[in-house]
């Protein structure tokens, strides 16, 4: 493969851990094996983690305008909005992706309405995928709601677009701790997994594949797809389907 293919993509990752900074995320140590193929392939990358920020609930595009203080949504935005791939990572808890998480889709959802230059909403040619971690059944779970709700607002979605890891049903060590209840582990929990490395390896470059495809073709043509013409009246319909 062409050495450097991937260097003008930009990623951004967003880590919907419980936990604020410095506390240790497992979600983040798996999170950073797809984000260390993409270093190594030059591609730009960022490193969010929600919890850390004030980010208002709600689903308006900054909620200072709705009766919230501070709301730090808006800036952290803007790294979501330059990069061409976004990586939503969640633990598992009761079978469901964290709240962190859903607050994050619910601000994403704020800003779908806006438009690109070529008048489509504004997640159109951008690449979305998720990292999931836990100690019981949910990843399929998990990813198909981020997935899903991905695609709904714009985001184009590969094939294979999730990875994960999870342990044993019931208490037990997470990805990658080093020692469970005071012993000393042979080797970090999950990283000889081959299921998740290839699953890992395998979305990180469908991303990247999907992700420079679309940005060596200027995204989606705007034929059909236009909410500036659909809004200017220029629309299909049955009396009129070449509306061209």
């Amino acid at each position: 493969m062409e050495k450097n293919k991937f260097k003008n993509l930009k990623a951004v990752f967003v880590n919907c851990t419980l936990k604020k900074s410095p506390a240790e995320s497992h979600t983040d140590i798996l999170m950073n094996v797809s984000k260390q193929i993409m270093d190594e392939e030059n591609v730009e990358t960022h490193s969010i983690r929600l919890v850390d920020y004030n980010v208002a609930n709600g689903v308006y595009p900054d909620m200072t305008e709705h009766n919230w203080d501070k709301d730090d949504w808006p800036e952290i935005f803007k790294k979501i909005k330059a990069a061409d791939i976004l990586i939503v990572g969640t633990p598992i808890w009761l079978g469901e992706k964290s709240s962190i998480a859903q607050k994050l889709i619910e601000r994403l959802y704020a800003m779908s309405g806006l438009t690109n230059d070529k008048g489509q909403y504004l997640f159109y040619g951008k690449v979305g995928g998720c990292v999931v971690t836990g100690n019981e059944d949910g990843v399929k779970h998990c990813a198909m709601g981020i997935l899903y709700s991905l695609q709904h607002i714009g985001y184009s979605i590969p094939p294979q677009a999730d990875c994960g890891w999870i342990g044993e049903v019931g208490p037990g060590p997470s990805y990658g701790d080093k020692e469970w209840k005071g012993e000393k582990l042979d080797n970090p929990v999950g990283f000889n997994s081959d299921f998740t490395n290839r699953n890992t390896t395998f979305m990180t470059y469908n991303l990247l594949h999907l992700a420079l495809m679309l940005k060596e073709n200027n995204g989606y043509s705007n034929y059909g797809n236009s909410r500036k013409e659909w809004d200017d009246g220029e629309r299909w319909s049955f009396e009129n389907p070449e509306y061209r």
